[in-house]
């Protein structure tokens, strides 16, 4: 067959195996070569087309040649090549069979930058190979589609000797020799494409048993240097997978890897993780972080998200397992998270908050509070609401009922709804449906005594009209502690409370469970209030342009948006990021009443980096000196949630977070109590 021929194939003996066994889904059978040193792609197979309703094959132009485009015109059904994008696309008209097509495309690969930060990586589609790595991604184009949407497929992946690789499914036979590596994958669920990748790994194998007594292989794909951490990932990987079975229901496939990435990506497949290699280095990516992608087999990955109607399996996620995990370190751990929560969510400007069903995918850090944080927080008080009992039932009702399908927010509430027997429109209508976060602020609480009871009237303000919000407040009386769960409602809202003994303080929601913008002192200033920002500004403080463009390049690594450059000796005015050398930062932060690096950090060597909070907004002071500052501008992105750090070049060795004070008001009497 010549490069780059496809013709439609009708009785010629075409394997059995290109038939997908759910006869509704395309399938492709294909084997993909890939050369690395050269970036070249080579690939042959079939494609399956169901039958009964018109079709359109797409595959990215750089893998498309004349000989393709004239075949494929030849098909029966098929319409004129269209350039859509960067792709190449053929529309089949209906056909009362099916329809397999034999095809072979070839192309040149993007040359891999390991230079990309996490930010570049996620907004780069292109697929990319070297020697260090290769990561076509389903969105690159690289394999025949057909409509964009869901398709099953068997892929023989060919790699020279030295390199492995993977796509996401079941793995059906594996040889590596001197004369390379091959091995095949099958992958008979609905898939919404294929994600491949290769490297020079090392892998490691143990065995594992699912619920239902199935054999599950788990597997890590490691580069020299992270060998020695394998045991332990796939030790976690056991246990997560099984408390996640315990908790949902079986795990769905026979697979299950860790992928190191040369990148620092950090993306969930089905059967896989692939994470960039530093980042497997960090304690939180196995303690917390891999749980977060192994939970992606069912919410994601198992059960689709409808993204015309919204994303909800990143926030549902982070619930189950990021905060599953924080919950069981203890009560003051799963405090914190809902506090980095609440904390990231008061710093999302009003502008980019959006209904729960806008969000379909993290681009920068909005909507990474959107998706995840906000999203995460939404369905915790959904927990409280209706209790964790009935919502445990809920998520396997949802599983057990949506497993492989697209699902809605809808589809997620009509489950939880029948596990509580709750009626749920509203709350999912003011949560899910509809943009706003209230601010909820104490204003005063007085006492009185009649009758030997003692009467507590409690003022509450907000800012949005809500109906559905629930508070706790906590009151502190000479005999101990009293929690009342109020619903406050219109601009102010005043609470009358009956309590066991003398009030003598009120605190609202010290636990931080309700979806609030916290008030200045209970939100202390990090990181992430610049990054979102689209009004911060840079100050430069560096002694030539050299400097100044490492400081340039590390404010946009930060922000979601290249900020303008701002006078130094102007005072601050609006959300700043200042970089400088120590002494004229701190002379900075001096001249304009800016607290100084806090002391834990204030007298080390290193780069310094710290927060602090102006009448105009919150200021990021940076203190590095030329050789520490380019090194910056990979990992200092990452540490958002944090208020202050200390570098030592590219690796933090101390940070921490200003304490939080909760919103309170001392108990008055209008009269002396008698």
């Amino acid at each position: 067959m010549k490069s780059g021929a496809l013709v439609l194939l009708l009785g010629l003996g075409v394997p059995a195996t290109v038939v997908s066994a759910d006869s509704a889904l395309p399938r492709l059978e294909a084997t993909v070569s890939v050369t690395p040193a050269t970036q070249e792609l080579q690939a042959e197979g079939f494609l399956t087309l169901p039958a009964g309703r018109a079709l359109t094959v797409r595959l990215a132009e750089r893998f498309v040649d004349m000989d393709l485009r004239e075949a494929l015109a030849r098909v029966r059904g098929a319409g004129a090549p269209e350039r859509v994008g960067d792709d190449v696309l053929w529309r089949f008209a209906p056909d009362a069979t099916h329809r397999t097509i034999a095809l072979r495309w070839q192309g040149r690969l993007d040359p891999l930058d390991a230079n990309l930060d996490h930010r570049d990586t996620l907004q780069n589609a292109a697929p990319v190979s070297g020697p260090a790595g290769t990561f076509l991604p389903a969105t690159s184009g690289w394999h025949p589609s057909v409509d964009g949407g869901p398709m099953t497929y068997g892929i023989t992946l060919r790699l020279p000797a030295g390199q492995r690789g993977l796509v996401a499914g079941r793995l059906d036979a594996e040889s590596d020799t001197a004369t390379g590596y091959e091995a095949r994958f099958s992958f008979d669920q609905p898939a919404d494409g294929i994600d491949l990748m290769a490297g020079p790994y090392t892998v490691t194998e143990r065995a594992a048993k699912s619920l239902d007594g199935r054999a599950v292989r788990l597997r890590t794909y490691f580069v020299a240097g992270l060998e020695a951490m394998a045991p332990a990932y796939l030790e976690s990987s056991a246990e997560l997978l099984g408390r996640f079975e315990r908790s949902i229901g079986p795990y769905p496939y026979e697979m299950f890897s860790v992928v190191s990435s040369p990148t620092p990506t950090g993306f969930g497949m089905p059967t896989l993780t692939y994470i960039g290699a530093d980042v497997l280095k960090l304690p939180f990516m196995r303690e917390v972080s891999l749980g977060h992608e192994i939970l992606h087999n069912w919410w994601g990955n198992g059960v689709f998200p409808d993204y015309r109607q919204g994303n909800w399996s990143e926030g549902l996620t982070t619930l189950l397992a990021d905060y599953d995990t924080r919950e069981r370190q203890g009560p003051d751990a799963a405090r914190a998270m809902r506090l980095a929560w609440l904390r990231d969510i008061t710093a999302l400007r009003a502008e980019d908050d959006q209904p729960l069903t806008a969000f379909t995918s993290r681009t920068h850090g909005a909507s990474h509070i959107l998706g995840y944080q906000k999203t995460a927080m939404v369905l915790l008080m959904l927990r409280h609401r209706i209790g964790p009992d009935a919502f445990a039932a809920g998520m396997r009702t949802f599983w057990t009922e949506r497993r492989f399908r697209v699902s809605s927010w809808t589809d997620l509430r009509h489950a939880v709804e029948s596990a509580s027997g709750q009626d749920l429109a509203a709350y999912f209508r003011r949560w899910v449906e509809q943009p706003g976060i209230p601010s909820i602020r104490l204003e005063s609480a007085t006492a009185t005594l009649m009758d030997g009871a003692w009467s507590l009237q409690v003022v509450m303000t907000r800012d949005l009209p809500d109906d559905v919000t629930t508070v706790p407040l906590q009151v502190e009386t000479a005999d101990g502690v009293q929690t009342f769960d109020v619903s406050p409602s219109g601009a102010s809202t005043t609470l009358s409370l009956v309590v066991r003994s003398e009030p003598r303080r009120v605190l609202l929601d010290p636990e931080m469970v309700t979806l609030r913008r916290l008030a200045p002192d209970e939100a202390p200033p990090i990181l992430r209030d610049v990054m979102v920002d689209r009004n911060t500004r840079l100050v430069l403080l560096g002694p030539d342009e050299t400097y100044a463009a490492s400081a340039r390049d590390l404010a946009a690594r930060m922000l979601d948006e290249p900020p303008a450059v701002a006078d130094p000796d102007t005072p601050p005015s609006g959300p700043l990021v200042v970089v400088g050398l120590r002494d004229r930062v701190d002379a900075y932060a001096a001249r304009f009443g800016l607290s100084p690096a806090p002391e834990a950090i204030r007298d080390k060597t290193g780069s310094r980096v710290w927060t602090t909070r102006a009448p105009t907004g919150v200021v990021v002071l940076i203190a590095a000196d030329a050789e520490n500052l380019a090194a910056l501008a990979r990992p200092l992105p990452h540490y958002g949630a944090q208020s202050w750090l200390l570098f030592e070049g590219r690796r933090a060795t101390a940070r921490g977070i200003w304490p939080s004070i909760p919103q309170s008001v001392a108990v008055t009497s209008p009269s002396p109590l008698r």
